[in-house]
């Protein structure tokens, strides 16, 4: 007889060697990830690299070719999706639209076998939890694009789930609102202490909201690791290039020493760094740094470079210049903005006191 997994507590849940095939097709190749109870963890990367497929297996809704499934060690790969006792908020929040908000609530708890007062007793404690109690009549169409999602994660929630699955929730609204709902989605998830897992492709989205991120390309995970160890220590290329803006310099392994390399840019400067030992002297490297870790400067010297400035844009409290060095490769460099700047006399490109530059092997 089939077990379902029980409500109302946090799980672990591990995904071991997953593979989804569609034909000859590859949309999940050997994908492995350890989530903890309790944590949020973002599944990032651009269209079609099989973030969503993930998260449909996990659901139940995708047979997978090869690897597990386990809740708290148990694997579940033989339980439907109803059994599985994980709530999911689509991308298009999948509301009845002839159904009241109450209703489209309780849907879930009504196909559970629950009744009476119940069924309303959940329905009104996570409709007030989604700050919507005084809506319980209304339609689907009479809400907002928020409420709406709103109602949906009250429905997801209804039924107590172990886990929770957010597909895209938020790409249908607007900056602002969007950010109101990731906090929204945070202080839910710490107050019911929910394992929950976000399909994005917003980097912004997985910063914020995400105790983990993985980083998905292709199918694989490239990365898994938190915002900050993704943001500034990425470990493929891919990664550093998906995560935030970087600009990448062209350059040589000049020296190998103490744990130090010391990279012959080919703009002209002499950069000394932490580095892969595995890079020898002679290697051609791609300098990866972030444009808040670079600094204009109208003094010349060994660590910095020549540029020629070009247009500065003002973004909020910030000050985006762009600048082409001499070996005409075009940066980004981002400072907070000044009331007075004589950037004309800054034609020098440095490295800031805390930048923490990446190394990447270049192909020839």
């Amino acid at each position: 007889m089939q077990q379902a997994v029980k409500a109302n507590a946090a799980r672990a849940l591990d995904v071991e060697d997953l593979s989804v095939r569609y034909g000859t097709s590859t949309a999940v190749d050997g994908v492995t990830l350890a989530i903890e109870p309790g944590e949020v963890v973002a599944l990032l990367g651009p269209s079609g690299c099989g973030k969503t497929t993930l998260l449909r297996v996990i659901a139940g809704f995708v047979r997978q070719a090869a690897g597990r499934v386990r809740v708290d060690g148990a694997t579940i790969d033989h339980l439907p999706p109803n059994q599985r006792n994980i709530g999911i908020v689509f991308q298009n929040y999948a509301l009845f639209p002839h159904m009241t908000v109450a209703e489209n609530v309780a849907y879930g708890l009504r196909a559970r076998g629950l009744k009476g007062q119940e069924v309303e007793a959940r329905v009104s404690r996570f409709l007030e939890t989604v700050q919507l109690g005084g809506f319980k009549e209304r339609l689907p169409r009479q809400l907002s694009g928020g409420q709406q999602q709103r109602v949906a994660l009250a429905r997801a929630l209804a039924i107590e789930p172990s886990i929770l699955l957010l597909d895209e929730p938020f790409a249908a609204l607007d900056r602002n609102l969007r950010l109101d709902m990731q906090i929204e989605i945070k202080r839910l998830q710490r107050t019911l202490g929910l394992t929950t897992i976000l399909v994005t492709h917003d980097q912004d989205e997985a910063m914020s909201v995400a105790d983990r991120i993985a980083v998905m390309h292709k199918g694989s995970v490239e990365q898994f690791d938190t915002p900050v160890a993704i943001y500034d220590r990425p470990q493929t290329l891919f990664v550093n290039g998906f995560i935030g803006t970087t600009n990448l310099m062209n350059g040589r392994v000049a020296s190998v020493q103490n744990g130090r390399t010391t990279v012959a840019l080919d703009a002209g400067a002499t950069i000394e760094l932490a580095a892969p030992a595995s890079l020898g002297i002679g290697a051609p490297v791609l300098m990866s740094v972030r444009p808040e870790q670079l600094s204009l400067s109208a003094v010349p010297g060994p660590d910095a470079w020549k540029i020629e400035p070009g247009l500065a844009l003002p973004i909020g409290a910030q000050l985006v210049h762009e600048a082409r060095t001499t070996d005409g490769t075009f940066l980004k460099i981002i400072e907070p903005r000044r009331a007075v700047s004589n950037d004309a006399a800054r034609t020098y490109c440095t490295l800031a006191a805390d930048a923490r530059p990446t190394l990447f092997p270049r192909s020839t």
